[in-house]
Formats: structure tokens, C-alpha cells, sequence
């Protein structure tokens, strides 16, 4: 039987209080001990990343291997920002830069943070190696999975409609006939609104209709452009991206979204399409040739620093030459690395602990 889209929701809301109900329990010890163990939080996209530092940081200095929790970056910044102490976390990672709203939501809390920006990842639409190959373009994206786009046929002046494509071949002929499922991130993630800014945005940018609308009601016209399909075109599959590769196996013909250090690490199984002509390589997405790429970030709570040991020195190693640099460990790890005078900058900046201003 097929799962409803209101059971998805409600299991998803489900696990996420759990999993906040056993943070604030295991944070409750942590005050009652003293903590001396750094608690991370954030991006299943930077969660790799961050895991591959704490071991490294465990295994070199002094200090307890940090404890690296993957919660969305929606998720880590709501728990980054519920307060000062011990049971609340020092560090959330990022796969988009923090919003206005909840830098407000911090600052009223009397939580200064610094952002450290570690480097750039692409976003790909990537299906099984032996499916059918995908070359598309940001408006074919936009027109697979928005919920509401410009009528078919339609040039200018054109009224809205739910989403009429099913299968990638509406499309463009040149497409696949196949069913259009795509396997996406939740709304609590940043690769989500990262793919709902760069791609969706993106794409809808080649419809005249939409471009009057930006000008004239740009709320409206954000709302319609930022919301996906809930028709099956478009699939919540959670923020573990290990699970996708499970979900695409059992489904060949579906494809999935999410980050290029993914992709890189499952190349044996899956491949990337094409967008607008450029594949996601490693070249591309660092040359900025590739268009649906972000950078990628952590945020340090200062008032932890000093109180919980490691953190500025956890930072050091994050920032520094042996991890995020040209040939540092997580380029291994799939990490598209920043260019070397935006690396120093960003070094300097992390390990003085600049206040973030908005």
C-alpha cells in the first residue's frame, strides 16, 4: 500500500521529536557531568564532512572525538538556536547559509555565532547507472517537479495549472518515456532549498509569465516557483541520503537529488545528469561552470567556546590546510575546495571567532 503523503509528514514531524526529545535528555546528562565532548549537529550534506574531522580531531589531539549528529540544516540550526548551555549544541552544519529569520531567532536567544564557509558542493539529478541517461535543462527541471507551472502550449500572459506532466517525454520528446518520480530531499534540509533557489528558481526564469509575476508580486511569485509537486512527481525521501541509493535500486526509473559528494561516493552505482549541457564533475562545479552549486557551511556558538574544550581547536583543524585544502582529506571525501586566498580568509576569520553580523 502506498504511503500518504500526510502519513509522510506525520512520521517525519514523528522521528524529528524524537530525536530533539533524546537530545535535550542526553544534554541534561551532559550538564550534570560537565560536558567535555563537542555535540555537532546540522546538514546530512556537511555530515560526512564534519564525521571525517571529529575522527581526525579524536585521533590527534587531546580532546574526545566529537559527537556528529545528522539532522537536516533546518533541524540543527531550530536546535543551534534554542539556547544557551550544555544541552543545547555548540556547532550545526550547513548545506545553505543561515537565514535571516533564524539569525534573529539566535541573536534573541543571546547566542553570537561565527560562520565557516568549508568549501562548495554541486547538486545533482542522478538516477542508476543502467537507467536512462537525463540531459536537462533548468526548465525542463522547473516544469518536473514545481507544483503549478505556465500552461502547455502557452507563450505569454499564461495562466497557472497544477502540474500536468507525468512522464519526462511531456516534456521534451528528446526525454525518456518515463514515469517523472523524483526522489527528493525533505523541507527540513538545505540541499532542498538550495535546489529550490538554484534549479526550480532557477528554471523558471525561462517563462515570460513568471518573470511578470516576480515584478509584480514577488511573494506569490517565490511561493509558486519554491513549491514542489504532491502528486507523486515529487518524493520527501528523508535526510539520509545512504537510503536513496536503496530507493533507486528498487525503482530504476526514478531519479534522485541530492549532493555531488554523494554522487562521488556512490560513482559505482549512479551517475549524474547533465544541466544545461555541463556535467556535475568535480572541475565543473569548482570552475563554477555547473549551475546548481552552494557552498557549504558550519556555525561555532561562542559562549560554548571556553566552557566545552576543543572548539576553537576543532575549528583549527577544520579550516586547515590537511582537511579543506586543495589536497586536503575531505576533497577525498567528495569536498569541491575553496580557492586558496578564500581559504586563508575564512581561516582567519574561524579561528579568531568573528562575530557574524547579518
Amino acid at each position: 500500500m502506498p504511503v500518504t503523503k500526510t502519513f509522510q509528514v506525520y512520521f517525519t514531524k514523528l522521528i524529528s521529536n524524537i530525536f530533539i526529545t533524546s537530545f535535550f535528555l542526553l544534554g541534561s546528562t551532559f550538564v550534570a557531568s560537565a560536558r567535555d565532548q563537542i555535540v555537532i549537529v546540522g546538514s546530512s550534506t556537511v555530515f560526512p564532512f564534519s564525521t571525517s574531522v571529529a575522527e581526525q580531531f579524536g585521533r590527534n589531539t587531546e580532546f574526545k572525538t566529537p559527537i556528529v549528529e545528522s539532522t537536516g540544516s533546518g533541524g540543527g540550526l531550530k536546535l543551534f538556536c534554542a539556547g544557551i548551555g550544555l544541552e543545547h549544541p555548540d556547532v550545526t552544519n550547513s548545506s545553505r547559509r543561515i537565514k535571516k529569520s533564524e539569525f534573529d531567532n539566535c541573536q534573541s536567544k543571546g547566542i553570537a555565532m561565527t560562520e565557516v564557509v568549508i568549501g562548495y558542493d554541486g547538486i545533482v539529478v542522478a538516477n542508476l547507472k543502467s537507467a536512462a541517461t537525463l540531459n536537462l535543462s533548468l526548465k525542463q527541471i522547473f516544469m518536473a517537479t514545481a507544483a503549478k507551472v505556465p500552461a502547455p502550449g502557452c507563450e505569454n500572459d499564461c495562466a497557472l495549472v497544477e502540474n500536468p506532466y507525468k512522464m519526462w517525454s511531456d516534456i521534451d520528446p528528446s526525454l525518456p518515456a518515463k514515469k517523472i518520480e523524483v526522489l527528493g530531499p525533505p523541507p527540513t534540509s538545505g540541499t532542498r532549498d538550495a535546489f529550490q533557489e538554484l534549479a526550480m528558481q532557477g528554471g523558471s526564469k525561462a517563462f515570460s509569465t513568471l518573470n511578470a509575476l516576480k515584478k509584480s508580486n514577488k511573494s506569490e511569485w517565490k511561493r509558486i516557483v519554491h513549491t514542489v509537486r504532491e502528486d507523486g512527481g515529487w518524493i520527501d525521501s528523508g535526510e539520509n541520503d545512504n537510503l536513496m541509493v536503496n530507493k533507486l535500486i528498487a525503482n530504476p526509473d526514478a531519479v534522485g537529488v541530492f549532493g555531488y559528494s554523494f554522487l562521488e561516493q556512490n560513482a559505482d552505482k549512479l551517475k549524474g545528469s547533465n544541466v544545461d549541457g555541463v556535467a556535475p564533475t568535480f572541475e565543473n562545479i569548482a570552475d563554477g561552470e555547473y549551475n546548481i552549486s552552494r557552498s557549504l557551511y558550519f556555525y561555532v556558538k561562542h559562549a560554548h567556546v571556553g566552557t566545552v574544550p576543543g572548539i576553537k581547536e576543532f575549528v583549527e583543524e577544520f579550516t586547515s590546510e590537511n582537511a579543506f585544502g586543495d589536497e586536503g582529506y575531505l576533497v577525498d571525501k567528495g569536498l569541491i575546495p575553496l580557492f586558496e586566498e578564500e581559504r586563508d580568509a575564512i581561516r582567519t576569520q574561524g579561528v579568531s571567532l568573528k562575530k557574524l553580523e547579518l
